[in-house]
């Protein structure tokens, strides 16, 4: 799940194909369905975007009681609006009138305390909980933005992989070298620094014992020099999420595909690059189908972000999306760290019925 800030944008302004009284506001790469007439092209307003949890008398502000998402209607989501795809709200709320627009746009200020927007979480079912232990040492894993907020993030042909998005729920596992310790966490919780104790019963440690991941995490270390091993995958199928790719959750062994490594040399932590996380898992671990290997193309990404999924082999269901990573890994400006980025798909976006545990 990406981070969440509610910032001033500057406003691109489209025509609505197929309803006169609507126009599309776009941001980055985001399009928002606006009343026409409300903004013009070269203006700022505020952009709230999906996943913002708004308080009651702001939701009443925007005219949006009854409309958003969740059980208390007042979560953003992405909806279809007259047939075109509507992610976040473009706005300018009451509380900010004697702000100076576009000096906070040049500044990057963060108005989400200002007006009581928080992050949704989504629930946690029974089988990805447990007891849990502190973890200082471990090694987390990262937000990833999405592409379509920070669309400078990679340049036109710079030589990157394109993987799919797997929904399922992230799996972090650390390995200490030195003890030979295995840590286990989910993505929220190794956030907090906190790990799960082994339970034969949870979901994270069911995939981590009956995919060997400890063992594979050890030969890691060794061929690599590494004092830490961080392993990335996600665990999948029915029970686990809504899209379960052909595979029982539920069963001993889950469904798991690696996404992403780090380990721990000389004191430096550092991201392997596609091809090196490809030929080092080989044999060992399933890993993430990779959709595209090449320059990058800004159309090339949004068109693979689209489509059926490729892990089960037979398409059984829509893609949640893709994952976009330079073959030789660098620093972004543009995000602010690592350069990785996530395309999400508008037919995952407007599912029905979807869950989105962490």
């Amino acid at each position: 799940m990406s981070t969440l800030r509610v910032t001033v944008e500057e406003l691109t302004v489209h025509e609505h194909p197929d309803a006169d009284a609507l126009e599309l506001a776009q941001v980055g790469l985001y399009r928002a369905v606006v009343a026409k007439g409300a903004y013009r092209t070269g203006e700022f307003a505020v952009y709230i975007p999906e996943q913002a949890v708004l308080p009651e008398a702001l939701i009443a502000e925007l005219g949006l009681t009854g409309k958003l998402a969740g059980a208390a209607a007042d979560r953003v989501k992405a909806i279809r609006l007259r047939g075109e795809l509507s992610q976040g709200i473009v706005c300018r709320p009451r509380a900010l009138s004697g702000v100076d627009l576009a000096g906070a746009h040049e500044a990057g200020a963060d108005f989400a305390a200002e007006l009581g927007i928080v992050k949704w979480v989504p629930p946690v079912p029974i089988s990805m909980s447990g007891e849990v232990e502190p973890a200082g040492d471990l090694l987390p894993w990262i937000d990833v933005e999405n592409l379509k907020r920070y669309p400078a993030a990679f340049p036109e042909g710079e030589p990157v992989a394109v993987t799919e998005k797997v929904h399922g729920t992230a799996c972090c596992l650390t390995y200490h070298a030195g003890d030979d310790r295995v840590q286990v966490t989910s993505k929220g919780l190794g956030a907090q620094r906190l790990a799960l104790v082994e339970d034969a019963g949870n979901l994270y440690w069911r995939a981590v014992r009956g995919h060997h991941l400890p063992r594979v995490a050890a030969e890691l270390a060794g061929e690599l020099g590494a004092s830490r091993v961080g392993i990335y995958g996600e665990v999948y199928g029915d029970g686990v999420q809504d899209l379960g790719y052909g595979t029982d959750g539920r069963r001993d062994v889950p469904g798991y595909a690696a996404f992403d490594l780090a380990v721990e040399v000389g004191g430096a932590v550092r991201w392997l690059d596609p091809q090196e996380l490809d030929r080092v898992l080989a044999g060992r671990l399933p890993v993430v189908p990779t959709l595209f290997s090449g320059p990058y193309g800004a159309r090339r990404v949004m068109a693979l972000a689209e489509g059926r999924e490729t892990l089960s082999g037979r398409a059984v269901h829509l893609r949640e999306g893709v994952v976009v990573r330079p073959l030789t890994g660098r620093y972004s400006p543009e995000l602010g760290g690592r350069a990785i980025a996530k395309v999400v798909s508008g037919a995952y976006l407007t599912r029905k019925g979807g869950t989105e545990y962490e």
